[in-house]
This record gives structure tokens, sequence and C-alpha cells, in this order.
């Protein structure tokens, strides 16, 4: 970015953020198309011939995907639950107080979150889905994967709004 009248320096970490959002909601609207089509699949075949043996166990790896991606999406926006009353009323020194405290408890959380993700990555590498056959291993992985990028948005978060900015 530029340094042009008003315009805000910030840090690789915000456009970083920015895109890889981006990503996400593709990603995120890809994993619920996905998702119906499947479900949609399963039903037709299980009225017309037989159920797809293996459907329902990829549906539910792609809600787990979703969910994840949603979660990420929604720490970018700034929309996962929050209770503000309480902290609108403190002065701004103590709100930003809260709000970087709050931010450095997120970045803790998925870095634990990340962390047991790769532990469970490296414990269930030999096993595979019973319908599919994907390694285990594959889909925790996504448990470090989306914690860091929840974690980028909330250290991209506390740049901007150390800086005086909104998302």
């Amino acid at each position: 970015m530029n340094n042009h009248a008003g315009e805000r320096r910030f840090s690789p970490l915000v456009p970083l953020s920015a895109r890889i959002n981006g990503l996400c909601e593709v990603l995120l609207f890809v994993l619920m198309i996905a998702m119906i089509v499947i479900t949609t699949a399963q039903v037709v075949c299980r009225l017309v011939t037989q159920a797809l043996t293996w459907s329902e166990e990829l549906t539910r790896f792609l809600l787990v995907a979703a969910s994840l991606v949603g979660a990420a999406v929604a720490f970018y926006r700034g929309s996962h639950i929050s209770v503000t009353f309480v902290i609108e009323k403190l002065p701004k020194r103590g709100q930003t107080l809260v709000f970087l405290v709050m931010q450095a408890l997120g970045v803790l959380f998925f870095g634990v979150l990340a962390r047991y993700g790769h532990v469970m990555m490296e414990r269930e590498a030999l096993q595979t889905t019973p319908a599919l056959g994907i390694s285990m291993s594959v889909l925790y992985a996504q448990f470090p994967l989306f914690s860091a990028v929840v974690i980028l948005h909330l250290l991209a978060t506390a740049e901007i709004y150390l800086r005086g900015g909104r998302r």
C-alpha cells in the first residue's frame, strides 16, 4: 500500500490475511455446494438404485472442513460471537487492553489446536477412513492449517486495530 493522503501503511500481514480470506470464502462456497450435490446424489441413488457407500463419510468430512474454513472467515470478518456491552463501558485504554488480551488468547487457543492437530496427524498417519480409504493424517491436517489461518487473521486484525482502523 502506498502512504498517500490518509492511507495507512500496514505490514505484509494485513494484505496476506485479506488474500487468504478471499481464497477461504471461495473454498467455503465450493465445500457447501459439494455437500449439497453429494447429499442430493445420495438421496436420488438410494431411491432409484442403491445407496452410495462413500457419500455419508465424505459429506461428514466436508462438513468438518466447512466448519473450520467458516471459522477462519468469521475471524477475518469479526463476526464470531462476542459480548461487547461491558467492554464498551470501559475507557479507550481499557477497551484496547481487553481487545489485545482477547486476540492473544485467540492466538494461544488456535496455537494449541494447531499443535494437537499436528500430533493427531502423526498418530493417525497409518489409519485410513473406512469408506474412502483416505489417510486420516490428511483429514487432521485441516486443524493446523486453518488454525494458522485464524492466527494470521487475529494478528492482522490486531495490527489494524492498533493503527486506528477497522476491517
